[in-house]
């Protein structure tokens, strides 16, 4: 039986909360201030009917909302959207004990999340691709994606069909789409590793110019070139399902935040580089020292650096930084340190950065509440937290990228001396 609630504010995963006499209930594609009737299930409202909507409400940008399991916020007016994510991260360092001011969110229009990670399943009437129903594992066969940007989305097709011939009936698989400068970099795992009569058949999708390279299960299939995406500083190198900032406007974002807030320091250490995102705009004006665990991805920083031009010295160094941090002897020679770990953050770095005299530091977290973390242990270091921007990268989602800058605030004797990267 549905029982009539009022929705007071949104949860950090974007659901509707309602007070009860029995405890909070979260229900799905509500918003503040409506009157709902919700048929309760423990924790969880199913929603039956909206009695009173908010004049916030705003009709969502795709026929597959609330089936799909991807965005859970498309329904709500741009500016309070907004507000809220801004809010997430402002709760997330409030729990740490850090009042600090949020600086405005830097907007990411729909249409331009440049790697999509689809779910595959074959049926009887061929390979669906698409993405996970909510809260279940069936593959939902999508007829649009408004987040995707058009080189992605109006292939749908052709990608399922790239796919049909590795799949067996009722197997799963998944498949990693990025849109590069020059074509899709496509890999395909979780699928049957192909015979030589597929590898043929599979070669004949290069000749049409729309894949650059297509990988199965970690193996090159073909590559008629180099996947490559151009930035304003150098040419980065994507890795096969690697990581790589999910849309261009946020990276260009991103990116120029964290060289505003090294400003002239030099030199620089770019920890967690990845591929090269910071790496190779900071090298613009400073010697930086890149420390990366993943080899393929040094890989592919080490091309970008035999390719770009008019950038300092680059020295790049395979480390575990989770399990061997750099230590305060070592970051003594930097200007300032950039890092940009995984969702987990980096508490084992931060520690030892907030024991450093580094001056400057950047941390980029695509987890508040991490990051929260990580900025609680070098205030506690003796780091003063100046400057807090979210970066919503990740549209109608709870999910938010953020950049926090930091200053040693406490006395540290005399600034080390940069010394040149070798």
């Amino acid at each position: 039986m549905a029982e009539t609630l009022t929705i007071t504010s949104i949860g950090h995963e974007g659901d509707g909360i309602a007070e009860t006499t029995s405890g909070r209930v979260y229900v799905p594609f509500t918003l503040p201030g409506e009157t709902v009737a919700v048929e309760i299930e423990g924790e969880r409202g199913h929603l039956v009917d909206i009695v009173t909507p908010s004049p916030e409400r705003t009709a969502p940008a795709c026929r597959h909302f609330t089936v799909c399991g991807g965005c859970t916020i498309q329904h709500w007016a741009a500016e309070p959207y907004q507000d809220w994510k801004r809010g997430l991260v402002a709760t997330a360092f409030q729990q740490r004990g850090i009042e600090t001011e949020i600086a405005p969110i830097v907007p990411v229009g729909p249409h331009t999340r440049r790697r999509a990670v689809f779910s595959l399943i074959k049926t009887d009437s061929g390979t669906v691709l698409g993405f996970h129903r909510r809260e279940s594992h069936d593959v939902l066969a999508i007829e649009e994606c408004p987040l995707l940007v058009p080189e992605i989305e109006t292939r749908r097709e052709r990608l399922a069909h790239l796919a049909d011939r590795l799949l067996e009936r009722g197997k799963r698989g998944r498949m990693t789409v990025i849109a590069t400068d020059n074509g899709l970099d496509v890999a395909l795992d979780e699928v049957k590793t192909p015979s030589r009569a597929d590898y043929e058949a599979l070669g004949r999708h290069s000749t049409d110019g729309i894949v650059a390279r297509l990988t199965v299960n970690g193996a090159q299939i073909f590559m008629s070139r180099v996947p490559e995406i151009r930035t304003d500083a150098a040419l980065l190198y994507p890795t096969p399902s690697g990581f790589l900032q999910a849309t261009a406007p946020s990276e260009t974002a991103l990116a120029r935040l964290v060289d505003a807030a090294v400003g002239k320091a030099t030199p620089v250490a770019d920890l967690f580089s990845g591929i090269g995102t910071f790496t190779l705009r900071l090298a613009r004006r400073a010697p930086v020292l890149a420390v990366e665990g993943d080899t393929i991805l040094l890989q592919a920083l080490d091309r970008s650096m035999r390719f770009s031009k008019g950038i300092k010295t680059i020295t790049a160094r395979r480390r575990d930084l989770f399990v061997n941090p750099m230590a305060p002897p070592e970051l003594k020679p930097f200007g300032a340190v950039v890092f940009d770990p995984p969702r987990a953050g980096a508490k084992a770095q931060s520690e030892m950065l907030a024991k450093s005299t580094v001056p400057k530091i950047v941390a980029v977290s695509c987890n508040p509440a991490t990051l929260a973390r990580d900025a609680r242990i070098l205030i506690d270091g003796g780091y003063r937290l100046t400057r807090v921007t979210p970066v919503d990268q990740f549209l109608w989602s709870g999910h938010v990228e953020v950049v926090a800058e930091f200053e040693l605030a406490r006395k540290s004797g005399p600034t080390a001396r940069p010394v040149r990267l070798s």
